[in-house]
This record gives structure tokens, C-alpha cells and sequence, in this order.
């Protein structure tokens, strides 16, 4: 049976398969309960807050967010990628309100302030004459990456399975990358982070934690997410599903709830690359603007006014004075 007749034979089972590989490739722990024991600390503090993880055997349970312990692999190890793995992300445009949710769980996973955004979301308008909607935009993490050419100490580098990450430990803070990267997506730390103090941790550049002063970075897919079965926070926090996460190998993405073959779905939906004429191959790709469930003016509801005012510049706000 092909992938395709998978999915539609039973999408909810498709879609457990592929977060239980990921889980099982990704951490590499014995079978049994063990795997999820890796990944809870007993001694922690409960938050209240419960999260959603995945049993050896693909059943999902849940867990206080603050028991679970994600695993932080070696320097060396982050710099070599999860095996036999090619990571990719599809944007539904039509889908998406504004909601910001996918750029606060970003920041709250990555314990960035809300001046630091790892996920911007822009309004576009192609023309005075076409609609506008709204873009989220992560990094595109390239097969062809340009910040990684221009990287003089290596500290930017491209993983064998399609992630793009920055060693902090690395790092001068020259921002060639930033000049580097035509999309943007990257962003300096002019200051020190107190809060991170605490954590005694040998450092990998797979954890989720902002980039030291001085140093730079950006979206990074979430890797240790991905290594215990789950996907990005961006992805699992829309409430509109906008963002679906997969392995280009396996022609599988979801977005938590649905689950599609890559392939088809790039293909039925007419999928495409942001700025592709650059060469950078992105592995971001997304889906027009059809058929938009919200008006866009449902993007500037319950919006703090400082958020507001960095679409005033836009032809659209420009017009109508949101």
C-alpha cells in the first residue's frame, strides 16, 4: 500500500506513525518505558500546565510541562542532524488570521523576550489590485544557505538532515550571516539574559535558549523537539493549523491534528518557495492565499497597539487606517 492510500485509509494512524518514527529515530533510547522515563524528571516542579507526548508504543499521554526534561545532545552530535531524516515545513496563507500564537509559543519556548521574535509574522499585498494576507515567516533553513557561506568561524553550519543552526560557542558576533540571509530571519542579542544563569547544563546548540549577548539567532525548528516525536512550537500552537511539520523522505507533514503527503499537497495546492529565484532551495514552502477563511482584518483584533503600528507602513494600512 502506497503513502497516499496510508493516509486515507486512516489519516490518525498515519499521523502516529510519523511522530512515533520521529520519536524512536530521533532519541535513540531502549524500547519499554524507558524512552518516555528518559524525558521526565521526577524531582522537577509541576507547572500545572500539561503537555502532550508520545509513548514508545504511539500512544499519546500527558505530562506536566514541568517534568518533562528535553534531552541535550553533545555539541558535537547537534552538529550532525538526526539520521536518515530531511525536515520540512508547509504555511498555509489561506488559513492564517494573525492569531500570533505560533510566535508566542516560539518565544516562550526559546525564553525570548517579546522584543525578540523568532517568527515574524508581516501583512503582505502584492498589488493594489490583489487582497492582502497575512505571512508568517521562520527561517527558511536553505539547502543552498548563504549566511552559512559567509559564517568566518563556522559557527552557522547546515545538518545532513535539512536544519540550519548557530553554535553560540562559535559565535563572534560579526553578523556577516545577518547580512548574508536575503530573507532576514536572524537577530542579534544585544544583551545578557539573567534568567538563563541557572541552567548548569553542558551547552548544545540544539536547546531551546536565546543566543548569548553578543551572538546571534534565529528560528532553529525546534531539533529537540523533533528528537522526543514532537513537532515545532509554532506548529503545535496555531489554533488554526496553519503550519504542518514533516519528513521530505517519508512525504509526510502535520500539523498536530491533520496529517497530508508533502508531495500532493504541494502539488493540489500549487506549494511554492519564498524568493526561490534566489537559489537558496528553502525548505519552507507555502501554500497561496486561496479561499482565505478570515477577512484580514480579523488580524488587528485584541492586537496591542505597538503591533499595530508595524504594519502603518503598509499600502494596505495605509488605506484603510486599521
Amino acid at each position: 500500500m502506497n503513502v497516499e492510500e496510508e493516509l486515507n485509509k486512516d489519516p490518525k494512524n498515519s499521523r502516529r506513525q510519523f511522530l512515533k518514527k520521529g520519536l524512536i529515530a530521533g532519541a535513540g533510547v531502549a524500547a519499554g518505558g524507558g524512552l518516555i522515563a528518559a524525558f521526565v524528571d521526577a524531582t522537577a516542579t509541576e507547572t500545572g500546565e500539561k503537555v502532550k507526548v508520545l509513548t514508545t508504543d504511539g500512544e499519546i499521554m500527558e505530562v506536566d510541562r514541568g517534568l518533562l526534561k528535553l534531552p541535550r545532545v553533545s555539541t558535537e552530535e547537534s552538529h550532525k542532524g538526526i539520521p536518515g531524516r530531511k525536515f520540512v515545513m508547509v504555511i498555509d496563507l489561506g488559513k492564517c488570521k494573525n492569531a500570533r500564537k505560533c510566535v508566542e509559543a516560539c518565544q516562550k519556548g526559546h525564553h525570548l523576550p517579546k522584543s525578540q521574535e523568532f517568527l515574524k509574522v508581516y501583512l503582505l499585498q502584492d498589488s493594489e489590485k490583489t487582497s492582502p494576507y497575512w505571512f508568517p515567516k521562520p527561517c527558511f533553513h536553505c539547502d543552498n544557505p548563504l549566511c552559512v557561506s559567509v559564517c568566518p568561524v563556522g559557527a552557522t553550519y547546515k545538518r545532513t538532515d535539512g536544519i540550519v543552526l548557530i553554535d553560540n560557542e562559535r559565535c563572534i558576533g560579526c553578523k556577516f550571516c545577518m547580512t548574508g540571509c536575503p530573507y532576514s530571519t536572524r537577530v542579534f542579542a544585544w544583551k545578557h539574559y539573567p534568567e538563563f544563569d541557572e541552567d548548569k547544563e553542558p551547552y548544545s546548540p540544539e536547546a531551546s535558549s536565546p543566543g548569548k549577548e553578543g551572538t546571534v539567532s534565529k528560528c532553529d525548528f525546534c531539533p529537540d523537539l523533533i528528537r522526543v516525536g514532537k513537532i515545532p512550537y509554532c506548529a503545535s500552537a496555531c489554533p488554526m493549523g496553519v503550519i504542518y511539520f514533516g519528513d521530505v523522505d517519508e512525504d509526510t507533514v502535520t500539523n498536530g491534528t491533520e496529517t497530508f503527503q508533502f508531495s500532493k499537497l504541494i502539488s493540489d495546492r500549487a506549494g511554492y518557495r519564498y524568493l526561490e529565484t534566489l537559489g537558496t532551495r528553502p525548505c519552507v514552502y507555502y501554500l497561496p492565499p486561496v479561499e482565505r477563511q478570515f477577512e484580514v482584518e480579523r488580524g488587528f483584533a485584541d492586537m496591542d497597539q505597538e503591533i499595530i503600528d508595524r504594519y502603518k507602513d503598509t499600502p494596505y494600512s495605509k488605506k484603510n487606517k486599521p
